[in-house]
């Protein structure tokens, strides 16, 4: 057969798959079009097409993998206020008080409305509007106290005292608890992700560690819009002290965020080579590997630096640990990282009613190994971030509480002149609360 034949065959075969291949997608849309109208049409009770459309999506998208989603309502307003790190608010950072069963005041957000209003550390929200928060899911509270720029909030607080109250009520409050309501006006929030040791008097973050003036800790809470840019700012800070030892970054708790974010944050650091790649695939089905690499030179050249992870940093957390560790540039301390290395791409639909959260591409760290476990990894299969040998810390869930209360007291935020709540024990140092961390200062003390 002549070589035109053939090729001209070939080409006519291709145009015969490609065109199969969209006529069977068209006939699941066809389908599934089919149905809906059906069920519209026939079904004994009259169906909400869009709470049909919702649940078939969400039932599609669930068998893609644990990360893909369809975001409508408040899971998209979320998403986009935690990229964004701002939002209407009142300035609080909240957890659970599991003894009272109410969400406590981790620290208000430094010129917030909440910190103004002298809001401090430890304070207990015991209603929001007049409505009791007792047994309401934290993330509830939270969608309570956000809302419309202008708007007020007003918040009833269990506030520690300095002088205990006698009272003869057996249902009141522990007597060392004052109860103080105030009234908060939302404002457009910005969320700090890079955090020091501990706050100055003036707001901002004091790096160094309070008992190691030699050593400095930069915590990276999320990876937002922002996050670069206020590590570099640390870091540059840093490099104006000659007297630097070491540098701790801790990514524990930190669930990730923007890839981008991660990339930068490495690039600060670095001078050349490659940071992550993202393996996925071009919209015709092609496999694709793109790198990406330091560009910007680094600060801090000669610091040693130690990294802190475990079970809850995910994501793009994991590609600064990997990257560090894979280019000796950190040590990486503590327990095993999540696991997640999967990109998930944003789509919009066309109506602006929602948003497709759907995985497209996974990380590689630097030595090209996985970083996200997939289905059926064992502990021995290439997945997350494993601490450096030796270099393995796992508190115990007691020891992990304590240092989450230990470092919420730490955090508190309070305006110039606000005493802190009373009762509260003198702070510890932070080797003898925070095994992870004295394990690293004992690293880049060495170095």
């Amino acid at each position: 057969m002549p070589k035109r034949n053939i090729l001209l065959l070939l080409a006519t075969c291709l145009a015969c798959l490609a065109a199969w291949a969209a006529r069977e997608q068209g006939g699941h849309s066809r389908r599934f079009g089919e149905v809906m109208a059906a069920i519209e049409r026939r079904h004994l009770e009259p169906a909400n097409p869009q709470v049909m459309f919702d649940a078939a999506v969400d039932a599609a998208v669930a068998r893609l993998d644990e990360h893909s989603a369809y975001l409508r309502g408040d899971g998209r307003a979320e998403l986009e206020t935690a990229l964004d790190q701002q939002f209407g608010g009142v300035g609080l950072e909240l957890a659970l008080d599991r003894a009272v069963d109410r969400p406590v005041v981790v620290s208000p957000v430094f010129e917030s409305p909440a910190w103004r209003a002298g809001i401090a550390s430890g304070d207990v929200i015991t209603a929001i509007d007049g409505n009791d928060t007792t047994g309401k899911p934290l993330r509830e509270v939270v969608e309570r106290l956000r809302g419309r720029l202008g708007d007020p909030v007003t918040l009833q607080l269990a506030v520690a005292r300095a002088e205990p109250v006698a009272t003869l009520d057996p249902g009141a409050l522990p007597p060392e608890v004052l109860i103080r309501e105030v009234v908060l006006v939302r404002e457009e929030v910005q969320i700090e992700s890079v955090l020091g040791d501990h706050r100055r008097p003036d707001g901002t973050w004091e790096w160094h560690l309070e008992d190691e003036p030699g050593l400095a800790m930069v915590r990276i809470t999320s990876f937002g819009e922002r996050t670069a840019d206020e590590f570099a700012s640390a870091c540059r800070e840093l490099a104006a002290d000659d007297g630097l030892q070491g540098l701790v970054i801790d990514l524990r708790g930190n669930p990730g965020g923007l890839l981008q974010a991660a990339v930068d944050v490495c690039d600060v650091l670095l001078e050349e080579g490659v940071i992550v790649s993202t393996r996925g695939r071009r919209e015709s089905g092609t496999a694709v590997v793109s790198e990406k690499r330091a560009t910007l030179g680094r600060l801090l050249a000669d610091v040693p630096i130690a990294v802190l992870v475990d079970g809850l940093s995910s994501s793009s957390a994991e590609i600064v640990a990997a990257c560090l560790q894979d280019v000796g540039r950190a040590v990486v301390v503590g327990s095993r990282t999540f696991g997640k290395g999967t990109v998930q791409t944003i789509l919009p639909l066309s109506d602006n009613a929602g948003l497709l959260k759907i995985t497209t591409a996974e990380y590689l760290r630097p030595s090209r190994e996985p970083i996200h476990r997939h289905p059926g990894a064992g502990e021995d299969d290439a997945w997350g971030v494993r601490p450096d040998a030796g270099f393995e810390v796992t508190p115990t869930a007691e020891a992990s509480e304590r240092l989450r209360e230990w470092r919420r007291r730490r955090d508190a935020c309070l305006p110039p002149g606000t005493a802190a709540a009373s009762g509260w024990p003198a702070q510890p140092p932070a080797r003898e609360v925070d095994a992870v961390l004295a394990r690293a200062l004992e690293i880049t003390a060495a170095e």
